[in-house]
């Protein structure tokens, strides 16, 4: 962590073993955020443009969820960039697309992404954010869009799919979606690089809660194995992706391990 975090990870990697405090990790954050009530500036590595950014609401909210902070203000930014159909765009315009990967700068503003906005609202309901009047809307339209599915599709879209149905407690839908697993749970990125895929622990990486409960034990051993064994002779976790930037290989394995440790402390 010393080596590769940023000092937001540093901070989350102090609270979620013990040894630190809400308080360091809301200022980190802090930095992060713009007048609107957005997040921007690299809060998502992959995407270093400074504006307030749908990405950046997502990681924003996995450190509300950690501190236990509401954050009405986010929501309300939300949504000010909130389609009409109540879902959001995959990415707004980047004002400084260097260092940024081609899918954010790439992205259709104009067009609601089931990813995105389900990986957004399932984070704003594990907040606590439930009752805000954004959060219902968005959580209609990805009720709406889940309805539809047939199986898994793009892997990531399908671990948001179930980060989300996990979040709101939708138990009969979120048996229909594991039913379109394999036995193993381990699902290729389309597109990714070589041996890239979503796995076990990244589809329910919260040890208690409905998703997990219809997890295999075979299946969950196995794949706690496998993470725990990823960790490397410095300490740290990678992730099996090519990121944008050298800024943000390094970010990633602290954000990374940050993720591990997480998963992994219920079991030691």
């Amino acid at each position: 962590m010393a080596g590769h975090a940023r000092l937001l990870d540093r901070r989350r990697f102090d609270l979620v073993t013990g040894q630190g405090d809400a308080s360091g990790v809301l200022a980190a954050v802090s930095a992060y955020r713009n007048t609107d009530g957005g997040f921007g500036w690299g809060l998502e590595p992959d995407l270093r443009s400074p504006e307030s950014q749908i990405a950046g609401a997502l990681h924003a909210f996995e450190v509300f969820e950690e501190t236990q902070e509401p954050a009405p203000e986010l929501c309300d930014w939300l949504d000010t960039v909130t389609l009409p159909d109540g879902g959001l765009p995959f990415a707004l315009p980047l004002t400084q697309p260097a260092g940024s990967s081609p899918w954010w700068a790439g992205a259709d503003s104009t067009r609601s992404s089931l990813q995105l906005t389900a990986a957004v609202a399932g984070a704003a309901h594990r907040a606590g954010m439930s009752e805000h009047p954004w959060l219902r809307k968005a959580t209609e339209y990805c009720l709406a869009r889940i309805a539809e599915r047939t199986g898994t599709g793009f892997a990531i879209e399908f671990r948001f799919v179930l980060w989300f149905l996990d979040a709101i407690g939708a138990e009969a839908e979120l048996e229909r979606m594991v039913g379109f697993l394999p036995d193993d749970w381990v699902v290729p990125v389309e597109g990714g690089v070589d041996g890239e895929a979503q796995r076990p622990l990244d589809f329910s990486p919260w040890h208690e809660g409905p998703l997990r409960a219809l997890m295999p034990r075979e299946v969950l051993e196995a794949d706690l194995e496998r993470l725990a064994s990823l960790q490397q002779d410095d300490g740290g976790w990678v992730v099996d992706f090519v990121s944008a930037s050298p800024a943000a290989s390094l970010e990633w394995r602290g954000y990374a391990t940050v993720d591990a440790v997480k998963i992994l402390l219920p079991y030691l």
